[in-house]
């Protein structure tokens, strides 16, 4: 079977489409990388959401002048599909030339044709720019992995790497670490995709010096955002079986979009998503 992404937009020519568009979207089933984790469809270990903003929103206004908006969308990390990124950002260029009557008509449109195509309901929100919205910049409540000295040697993926306390004497712990050091490529053009990497989690203490060569080892390694995102909550669940565990990746952003999965074994709740120093 002919992987899906290899027939989307990116790494392709293309020509820019001005009025509305929505066959523009692409959609690439998740299971297909869900299967080489090991995970049967409809019983996921995670629930999560993949939250992307816009910074590069634009349609025309009843009188032709344009308007110019951020944009919010949040996917369930249940829906059967994630939309290829290129794709979504033609699709929103394709709303730069089209006029709608306001911003409540633009939502709804949103709302119809990403919910369509990813296959379950989406969740959208638009600020008009003459709202003068605010930008948070924000670093986690909890201990910087980056500041280890590691020798770091292993750039694929590689479980192994993690590794936490086997000693029964030892009490759960509760942790919240990060890292920037987070790199993967993208799956199709082998771009650099950079990212902050939060995990939170309670059980048995985990290597922070394991973690942090693990987090390195997806340095040339290609695959979309949100399914390294579910590769690593996977690689930790399996190496080391915390009681509890929350993975959440802040990208950097690309062509006015920057994409933030979390995956949680549901007893976290995600921390209020502040834009990171890098987006």
């Amino acid at each position: 079977m002919t992987d899906p992404s290899l027939l989307s937009p990116l790494g392709k020519p293309t020509e820019y489409r001005a009025q509305y568009a929505p066959d523009l979207l692409f959609a690439i089933p998740r299971q297909l990388k869900r299967d080489e984790l090991g995970l049967s469809a409809g019983v996921l270990p995670f629930v999560g959401e993949d939250v992307w903003n816009a910074y590069e929103v634009s349609w025309l206004n009843s009188r032709g002048k344009p308007v110019v908006a951020l944009a919010s969308f949040r996917f369930s990390a249940s829906s059967p599909n994630l939309i290829e990124s290129k794709s979504f950002k033609l699709y929103l260029n394709s709303f730069n030339q089209t006029v709608f009557d306001n911003l409540v008509a633009v939502e709804a449109l949103l709302v119809r044709d990403l919910s369509a195509v990813s296959g379950a309901s989406v969740a959208v929100r638009l600020i008009d720019l003459n709202c003068q919205p605010q930008v948070v910049v924000g670093y986690p409540q909890g201990l910087l992995l980056d500041r280890l000295e590691v020798d770091c040697t292993t750039y694929l993926p590689d479980p192994g790497l993690l590794a936490c306390s086997l000693d029964e004497a030892v009490l759960p712990v509760e942790e919240m670490l990060y890292s920037h050091l987070l790199k993967s490529n993208c799956l199709v053009t082998g771009q650099p995709d950079w990212a902050m990497l939060l995990i939170r989690y309670r059980g048995r203490p985990i290597s922070h010096e394991g973690l942090l060569r693990y987090i390195v080892s997806f340095r040339n390694h290609n695959e979309f955002h949100e399914q390294c995102v579910e590769r690593i909550f996977c690689d930790i669940s399996h190496r080391c079986r915390p009681e509890a565990l929350l993975v959440h990746a802040s990208y950097t952003r690309r062509g006015g979009l920057d994409i933030n999965p979390w995956r949680s074994s549901g007893e976290f709740v995600l921390p209020e998503i502040r834009r990171e120093v890098r987006q």
